[in-house]
């Protein structure tokens, strides 16, 4: 077990190209300890001391020569508070990755003149129950990765400014908030005016584990957040986002209407709290045009029996497939049609191109061209043919 630097020069004559140094789960007891050692290692970057307990240096800015070159230093389970965080902080002038997890860290201030240089931190597993607290952090230039879970944190609130962005984190690009308290879509909706997020880890939180299907609750936070690339590690592809906008435009377009939504641009005045809990509805609108009555239908469920269609599924191009009968709603849309064949067929619905025959108008072939139109649109019956190309 290592308390101290042992006998002065050893270290720097032993071994003076360490670059990474895990003194974690040890017996060193200050920081003088650790300057002892880091002051002979000139080109150590590095730094790992979790699990130590530290006492606070007298006067801080005299050690640090010692950890000049010093870009990562992980501190979990020290019992460090975030004061004197901000105390030891002068000590680390290069930092640029600082590990704080598992510290029973509750509150957060300002560094001041300090930690500029940092580009990631890591305060999870602690126990910060006020979103808000974040706001202490929010004007680090350089920090582009913040991890916050395992917090207790429900909620948060930015400032934006006309262009719907705020002025806090804006370098930062990935956000982990797993394991929160996160229950409202309000804590989605804030994280839009983020300006350079394009990755979120949200998972194990109310919000995610509610009765809604995992993959809505994707397609929802996709559409809330328009510049994220990545969400819980998995890539968000052209097609997905835009899938997911499109869902949600129609999802909420009868709201959007009786709250004073108008498909005319001149008349559009959805109200304020409409607005509020879909920040992007109008930004969609004038993405993909508003949604057409047909589109946000909602089928009656006693109705539903009635609106099931028969169709025979066949492939003119590949003889040796077989017709295949399925049974499907009216309501569907030409979209979640080929999404079906993606998974009967193995072809990707970007690939497909359908078209129907009628049973009443025989050698007639209709083109299914809209993908967000559904089928009744085109007055499909019971009995008629769908065609699959690609």
């Amino acid at each position: 077990m290592v308390s101290c630097a042992g006998h002065k020069g050893v270290i720097k004559s032993s071994c003076p190209n360490i670059s990474i140094l895990n003194l974690s789960k040890n017996l060193l007891s200050s920081w003088e300890n650790v300057a002892d050692i880091a002051f002979q290692l000139q080109k150590l970057k590095t730094l790992d001391l979790s699990e130590n307990r530290l006492s606070l240096p007298s006067n801080p800015s005299s050690l640090a020569s010692s950890f000049g070159t010093l870009i990562v230093l992980s501190l979990n389970r020290t019992g460090v508070t975030w004061n004197e965080v901000s105390q030891c902080a002068v000590m680390w002038p290069a930092l640029e990755e600082l590990y704080l997890a598992s510290n029973n860290i509750t509150s957060l201030k300002r560094p001041m003149n300090c930690l500029q240089s940092l580009t990631l931190l890591d305060i999870s597993n602690n126990h910060i129950i006020d979103g808000n607290q974040l706001h202490a952090i929010s004007d680090l230039p350089r920090l582009k990765h913040l991890n916050i879970s395992n917090n207790l944190i429900s909620s948060i609130k930015f400032l934006a400014h006309h262009d719907y962005c705020t002025e806090s984190f804006t370098s930062l690009s990935s956000l982990s908030v797993n394991g929160n308290n996160i229950s409202q879509w309000s804590f989605i909706n804030e994280l839009n005016k983020l300006s350079n997020l394009q990755s979120l880890n949200c998972q194990n939180n109310p919000l995610m584990d509610s009765d809604k299907n995992p993959e809505t609750i994707r397609q929802l936070v996709i559409a809330k957040i328009a510049r994220l690339n990545i969400l819980n590690r998995t890539e968000i592809l052209p097609q997905e986002r835009k899938g997911a906008e499109l869902d949600y435009r129609k999802m909420f377009g009868t709201e959007w209407l009786k709250s004073g939504g108008n498909r005319n641009a001149d008349l559009n005045n959805p109200s304020m709290e409409f607005l509020t809990e879909h920040p992007r509805y109008n930004e969609l609108i004038e993405k993909y045009g508003a949604p057409d009555d047909a589109e946000i239908k909602q089928p009656e469920p006693f109705a539903l029996k009635n609106q099931l269609l028969t169709l025979t599924i066949m492939c003119p191009d590949k003889p040796d497939q077989k017709p295949i009968k399925k049974k499907l709603p009216d309501s569907m849309t030409v979209q979640k049609v080929k999404g079906l064949l993606y998974r009967l067929l193995k072809v990707p619905s970007s690939e497909l191109k359908l078209s129907y025959e009628s049973s009443k108008m025989e050698g007639r072939e209709i083109q299914l061209e809209n993908d967000l139109k559904p089928l009744q649109y085109y007055s499909m019956e019971n009995g008629d043919c769908v065609l699959v190309r690609w």
